[in-house]
C-alpha cells in the first residue's frame, strides 16, 4: 500500500501559465521525491499599465512517502 501526501506550490514565469505549470513541477522535482501528480488550483497575472508582466500559477503536488 502506498501513502501519499499533498503539498501546494506557487510558481511563476514571465511567458506564460504553461510555463509556469512546467517550472513549478520541475523544481518540485528536485526537491519532492516520487511526484506523482499535480493540479492546478488558481490561475492569476501581475498587470503592470494594461499589460500582463508575470503569470503565477497554485498548484497541489501530490508525492508518494517512502515507508
Amino acid at each position: 500500500m502506498s501513502v501519499a501526501k499533498i503539498t501546494e506550490i506557487t510558481s511563476s514565469s514571465v511567458e506564460s501559465f504553461d510555463d509556469a505549470v512546467n517550472k513549478g513541477i520541475r523544481h518540485a522535482g528536485k526537491t519532492l521525491e516520487n511526484v506523482r501528480s499535480a493540479w492546478v488550483k488558481d490561475l492569476n497575472m501581475v498587470v503592470e499599465k494594461g499589460k500582463v508582466t508575470e503569470y503565477r500559477v497554485t498548484m497541489k503536488v501530490s508525492f508518494i512517502v517512502k515507508d
